[in-house]
């Protein structure tokens, strides 16, 4: 029987594996059907920490369209059923 963390780490794999794959459906066929790549971006745009000794970056964005919320719901559902 697999652990909880496991279990985790899959569904975190599934949920990343669908973003893609769906913002790249999205993408692909986005001309055809110009809803599935609508999206939004959302984050905080990097900043720097200096200390003279080493120089720290830190930001995060997230950017997801039509496409890759399907593609997240769909991963979840294969989830499921595993």
């Amino acid at each position: 029987m697999r652990g909880k963390s496991n279990d985790r780490l899959v569904l975190l794999v599934l949920i990343l594996v669908g973003a893609i794959f769906g913002s790249l459906i999205g993408s692909a066929f986005g001309g055809a059907l110009p809803i599935l790549n609508y999206g939004k971006t959302i984050g905080v745009d990097p900043f720097v920490v200096d200390l003279n000794v080493i120089v720290l970056t830190f930001g995060l964005k997230l950017s997801l369209n039509l496409a890759g919320i399907i593609g997240i719901i769909i991963a979840f559902f294969i989830y499921r059923r595993l």
